[in-house]
């Protein structure tokens, strides 16, 4: 009975499967069950269902599953994974997201032939908050996330995960502060990594480099055949990634360490002056100190060196110009804000 099982379950993958070429790039997918429910997929070239395959499922948060997958489709095909991204969750609705992720997650597992021990999420921004929310209510059935330019559904990174996190960040996003403080808490298998860049998807070289990260902690954990070789070149070239000392730029970490306190005390002092806005008795000094204060940010933001100055005020000018709306309702503030513009880094 077993036997007839899998014979049957090989027959379907392969006949769901036949008419979405491996190697090629798909733009739009329409799931069997709901053609409302799309996503783009890539299957390496080598695939067959014969073998189970790990897969990625990926959230953008604009609903551009072509995205993420050019970003790891170069990963996906060096190291045999399916990588299928949703063209409906998007930002804005949570239960849209989550009904496009069990849609395309259903279709995919029924296409395809899938190693349920390793299937992961991926996701930039809002995405990443899919794909971390998918995988806190999978019950232990993704075995990692990689998180870019955002964390946590709440923002607030916890202290343990049932899954290995790797997640990404531009030193110029307005989200840096939370991935710094997302990989300073979380104490179970994770990495984080900082690029040059602003609030934008990790790039193709860096989406190899994460999922051969994802593989070492499969195999560290038992979800992958273990290869020694190849455990002892991940561990030798990061001792960290396999529980080992490892050296630390102490002069390097304690800028940065500098730079996270400074920029956290005037994101503090910002959102301060503006809850004084609310106040008749405050407003007017709280105005005044903040004119002051937006001013000084957006000369160091187009500043012509990469420095520190610069990186924190972009981060904090881009952070706080996305959420003014929510904040405040003060109109005279909107209208000051109104007229800044930072410089868009790499956005992608």
């Amino acid at each position: 009975m077993k036997c007839t099982l899998r014979v049957l379950a090989f027959v379907t993958a392969t006949l769901h499967a036949q008419s979405l070429p491996p190697g090629q790039l798909i733009p739009d997918v329409a799931t069997t069950a709901d053609p409302e429910q799309r996503y783009a997929l890539y299957l390496p070239a080598k695939y067959n269902a014969r073998r189970a395959w790990p897969l990625i499922l990926a959230f953008d948060p604009g609903a551009r599953g072509i995205r993420a997958v050019e970003q790891y489709q170069v990963a996906a095909e060096t190291f045999g994974y399916i990588i299928a991204a949703s063209n409906v969750s998007r930002n804005g609705s949570w239960p849209v997201s989550i009904a496009a992720a069990r849609a395309m997650a259903v279709d995919v597992t029924t296409r395809f032939s899938i190693d349920e021990k390793r299937v992961y999420t991926a996701g930039m921004s809002g995405g990443a908050r899919v794909a971390m929310g998918v995988a806190l209510s999978s019950n232990g059935l993704v075995a990692g996330v990689i998180a870019s330019s955002a964390g946590f559904p709440d923002s607030n990174p916890a202290k343990t995960a049932p899954f290995a996190v790797f997640g990404t960040a531009g030193t110029e996003d307005f989200n840096w502060l939370e991935m710094r403080s997302l990989d300073k808490t979380l104490t179970t298998p994770h990495r984080v990594v900082f690029f040059e860049g602003g609030h934008v998807w990790l790039s193709s070289e860096l989406a190899v480099e994460a999922v051969e990260w994802m593989d070492l902690q499969a195999m560290l954990s038992g979800r992958m055949t273990r290869d020694e070789d190849r455990v002892k070149r991940l561990c030798q070239a990061r001792p960290s990634d396999c529980g080992q000392p490892e050296k630390v730029d102490k002069d390097a970490k304690k800028k940065l360490d500098a730079e996270e306190y400074q920029e956290r005390r005037a994101l503090g002092d910002i959102l301060d002056r503006e809850r004084e806005l609310n106040n008749p008795e405050t407003r007017a000094q709280a105005f005044a100190q903040l004119r002051e204060t937006w001013s000084r940010l957006m000369a160091d933001a187009q500043g012509p060196e990469n420095t520190a100055a610069r990186r924190s005020a972009r981060r904090l000018t881009r952070g706080l110009l996305t959420g003014i709306q929510t904040r405040t309702k003060d109109a005279e503030y909107q209208k000051l804000l109104s007229a800044y513009r930072t410089p868009r880094q790499g956005e992608r």
